[in-house]
């Protein structure tokens, strides 16, 4: 739901962006059928979603890791090092980029990069701060709940996207 979710905020803000879902799941397992209903609903189409795992090439090849809980985090950050100042919870993202402020504009008129507004995103992040489980970061995983906790889990996937896709990319620095 978050990768299709991203893409479309992406898209409806005018920023061209490769979105790709990994996972910690077997490959080539479909959408859970009220993943796509829910999704549908919102004229979003997973229906032809397969999982991926994820790989350490994917994680750095990548300019922003999102994961869905600490668990996913701590894997991308496993897989490669170096990954951990742009690899975050959706939830963490959220709150943080709220506190950090929107990308702005540098002295020069060009949008703030991406990776300086991921530092100021992240400062005071240490990497002991992904250790244990559970916790007020990770976003509940609905499998095998009822379609009523998936709509739940899209709507607060949704909020929190929105977020991060209106502090990430703001009208001035689209242009990244």
């Amino acid at each position: 739901m978050g990768e299709v979710l991203l893409r479309d905020r992406l898209a409806r803000a005018g920023v061209e962006a490769r979105v790709r879902s990994a996972g910690l799941v077997s490959e080539g397992v479909p959408a859970s059928p009220h993943g796509v209903k829910v999704m549908a609903k919102r004229g979003l189409d997973l229906s032809a979603h397969r999982s991926t795992p994820l790989t350490p090439e994917a994680v750095a090849g990548a300019d922003l890791i999102i994961g869905m809980a600490r668990e996913h985090v701590r894997e991308a950050v496993v897989l490669d090092q170096g990954s951990f100042g742009r690899t975050f919870t959706l939830r963490e993202l959220a709150r943080r980029a709220r506190q950090a402020g929107p990308r702005g504009l540098g002295p020069d008129g060009e949008p703030e990069p991406l990776t300086a507004w991921l530092e100021r995103v992240g400062a005071g992040r240490r990497p002991a701060d992904l250790l244990g489980v559970g916790g007020d970061d990770d976003v509940a995983d609905p499998i095998g709940l009822s379609r009523r906790t998936y709509e739940r889990t899209a709507q607060e996937i949704e909020q929190l996207v929105d977020t991060v896709v209106g502090l990430a990319f703001p009208v001035p620095a689209r242009r990244a």
